[in-house]
Formats: C-alpha cells, sequence, structure tokens
C-alpha cells in the first residue's frame, strides 16, 4: 500500500533526475548537441516566422474586411453565357432603378442598400478647374453603409433625391482642390453643364491599403442618384446590407428570387445579374491562409525529419560511448525501463532545447518581417497554438527519433557491455 502511496513521487524524481543527466550530457558536448539540433531550430523557426507572417497578414485583411463590411453583397449586370439572352442588348442586361423599388419588404435577410452610379466629371469653382473627379450618385442610405458620414452641412434627403436636385457632397480633399474655403456648404461648383450647390463634406475613404480600392481616388463628389441617372448614361449597381454576416447567405437568395420577378425572367432563363457575397471572399481567404500553413509546414517537416535523423545519430553515439557506464549502472541493479527513460529522456530533452532556440530565433524573424516596408507585417505575431504546437512537435520527434538508440541501449547484455573499449 506504501509502495503504491509513493509510487507517483517516486516517478517524478526519476524523471526529473534523467532529465539533470540528460542536461549534464548536453553539456558536457555542447558542439555535437548544437549540430545535431541544427535541423530542428532551423524547421521550427522556419514555421513559426511563416506562421506569424501569415497571422499579421491575416489580421490585417480581416481588420480590413470588418471595416468595409463583412455583410456587404454588391449586385450587379451580368450577361449570361447561355440562354435567349446571351447575346442581348446592354439596354436589356443593365439595372434600373424601378427593378429595386419594394425589395426590402421582400427580402427581411437584407438591412438596407442603395443604388449606385458612376461617372467621372470635371468640375469648376471659380477659376480652379478638376479635369477628372469621380462622381457618383447615391441614395441617403450610402452614408450608413459605407460608414462615410457627412461632417459639415447635412445628407441628402428623400426629396433631394426624388426631385433630382442640384446639389451635392464634397469631400475635404476635394475642397482643397477646388480651393474652397473649409466650411463649403453653400458654394457652388460647375459640373454636368449646370451648376450644384454643395450641402455637405463627407468622411474620406477608408485607407484599406490598397484593398477594393480603398486609396486610390483623388476625388469625389457625390449626388442624390436620381440626379446622376437623369443626367447622364452611368452605369449603375447596388450595394446592399446583410441584417448579419450569418444570414448573407440568405439575403443573397433572396436578393435573386425578388430580382428575377423584377426583371421578368421566365423559370428557364439563367440570371442577366450578379450577386457577389463580401463574407465569400474572406472565406476564401481564410482556406487559402490554412493551405499555404500546411504547404509550409510540410516543406518545414523535411527539415525536422532530417533533424530528427541527427537526433537519433547523435544518441546511437552516446549509446556506443557510455556502454561501459550502462553496463556498470545494470550490473548494480538498474532495469532495462530505466535505461530506457533515461536516454529517451535525453532525446526529447535535446530536441524540446532545439525547440525553444527555435521559437527564439521565430520570434527573430517576426520582428525582422513587422520592420520590412509596405509588407504590411506590422501586425504579424506568433501565436500561442504555434508555440504549444512547435514545441509538442519537437518533443515527439524525440520520442519519435529517440526511442530506437534508448531500445538499443536498454537492452545491452552487462557482461558484454562492461567488457566493452
Amino acid at each position: 500500500m506504501i509502495a503504491l502511496l509513493t509510487f507517483p513521487f517516486r516517478a517524478v524524481r526519476f524523471v526529473v533526475v534523467s532529465f539533470l543527466l540528460a542536461v549534464g550530457q548536453i553539456w558536457a558536448n555542447k558542439t555535437r548537441s548544437v549540430l545535431a539540433t541544427l535541423g530542428i531550430v532551423i524547421g521550427i523557426a522556419s514555421v513559426t516566422a511563416v506562421i506569424a507572417a501569415l497571422t499579421g497578414l491575416k489580421a490585417k485583411v480581416l481588420s480590413d474586411f470588418e471595416s468595409f463590411g463583412t455583410n456587404k453583397m454588391f449586385i450587379f449586370p451580368d450577361m449570361p453565357s447561355e440562354g435567349p439572352k446571351k447575346d442581348a442588348d446592354w439596354s436589356v442586361i443593365r439595372l434600373s432603378p424601378g427593378q429595386f423599388q419594394g425589395m426590402l419588404e421582400h427580402t427581411p435577410s437584407v438591412d438596407s442598400f442603395t443604388r449606385m452610379a458612376e461617372n467621372n466629371t470635371s468640375m469648376t469653382h471659380g477659376e480652379v478647374t478638376l479635369d477628372s473627379a469621380s462622381l457618383k450618385g447615391i441614395d441617403p442610405s450610402w452614408h450608413e453603409i459605407e460608414g462615410r458620414y457627412v461632417t459639415q452641412g447635412r445628407p441628402f434627403s428623400v426629396v433631394d433625391d426624388y426631385n433630382a436636385r442640384p446639389v451635392c457632397l464634397i469631400t475635404e480633399k476635394t475642397r482643397d482642390e477646388l480651393r474652397l474655403p473649409r466650411n463649403p456648404v453653400g458654394e457652388s461648383v460647375y459640373m454636368l453643364n449646370r451648376r450644384f450647390e454643395i450641402i455637405g463634406v463627407v468622411d474620406p475613404p477608408r485607407d484599406l491599403g490598397g484593398m477594393f480600392g480603398g486609396g486610390g481616388v483623388a476625388s469625389e463628389v457625390f449626388v442624390p442618384f436620381q440626379t446622376l441617372w437623369d443626367a447622364t448614361d452611368p452605369f449603375m449597381y447596388v450595394i446592399a446590407n446583410a441584417r448579419s454576416p450569418e444570414v448573407a447567405d440568405e439575403a443573397r437568395a433572396e436578393i435573386r428570387f425578388f430580382l428575377r420577378q423584377s426583371r421578368d425572367l421566365s423559370p428557364d432563363e439563367p440570371d442577366t445579374f450578379g450577386i457577389e457575397v463580401l463574407s465569400a471572399y474572406l472565406d476564401q481567404f481564410n482556406a487559402l491562409a490554412a493551405g499555404v500553413t500546411a504547404v509550409a509546414g510540410g516543406i518545414v517537416s523535411v527539415s525536422l525529419l532530417v533533424g530528427g535523423i541527427g537526433i537519433m545519430n547523435i544518441m546511437l553515439v552516446s549509446v556506443s560511448e557510455r556502454t561501459r557506464e550502462i553496463g556498470l549502472r545494470k550490473a548494480v541493479g538498474a532495469r532495462p525501463a530505466a535505461i530506457l527513460l533515461q536516454f529517451l529522456v535525453e532525446a526529447v530533452t535535446l530536441c524540446s532545447l532545439g525547440g525553444l532556440l527555435g521559437i527564439l530565433g521565430g520570434q527573430g524573424m517576426t520582428v525582422l518581417l513587422q520592420k520590412i516596408p509596405n509588407a504590411q507585417l506590422d501586425q504579424a505575431y506568433i501565436p500561442v497554438w504555434a508555440v504549444v504546437l512547435s514545441l509538442a512537435f519537437s518533443g515527439t520527434v524525440g520520442v519519435t527519433f529517440g526511442l530506437f538508440p534508448a531500445i538499443k541501449a536498454a537492452r545491452l547484455n552487462p557482461i558484454e557491455a562492461l567488457r566493452h573499449e
């Protein structure tokens, strides 16, 4: 009974003693130990650096997606590749404002939408002219969907859109390029062959590092959708918001059903429009990141395999060098299991130290990655799961490649071992 109670303590004591003996052997053969673990160090450092870079890139993309709106959908005209309308005139395929009347009442998973019309225009204020400004026709709901609000003045009203009034919103960049006053509300600009009154200033576009065209617009001016639709022949598309990213697929199906009815498509006709859900691209990116991580792990496993073979070789040399010691220990009563555990602990310790050095090396590489200009890896970091996995994998390599030398040491004949020179 007492033996059973004290067994866990004796086992722990034995493992600790074996660990201290292993550290002593490693310290006594520092150069050989370093060379033996070099493959482990390089492999772990490489894979942790790759994981850190992918984690930082993923964090950057996720933050950009979240700020852009993961529940956002884009609806646009699309020429079918088959069916009776595959060669139809563009006037048949294009979207029109009336096709979206009453959409919110028939699509419960859709929170809001804005019709969009885009064109380029020249703008003039006094003696200053902008040769090319990005002109956008929007609905009042655009501000909520895009998260860009009016900082001065007021947004468009339903009356502005219904009456196609000549009013506009501009950004601070447009204001400065036209040399308008700091508060340009009430000023006029000339475009589309008529004068437009400036009623407000809009937030600048988000800086998304080039994603979705985030920072490439030189100057922007916004007018009510109906104003631009009546004045020009613009390209029209729609941005819709699902109530949440979880119901984005349901919202997409509801919009598709509604548009097929509003565009008078028969059941056998293909869609003449496309609906892209932004969250789908996020899923694709996550799958791509997981695939790259898996490939990197597979490549690095080759380095770990080479490192494991090196560990096995060093442990076999250690067994050969310590044959007389093994024989002496067996002669005084050491069991084969104790000999096996001692050498196994030594192999695991050697690999674990290599894994720890590899993690430190990976952290150093991560710091260098963060400092690379324009790489957008400033959020790179080694996640906790990667550290735990690296140490666990190193220990597994130690067990796998240290088992054979340990078994060989445990099976040595004590008489022949004592005679070994």
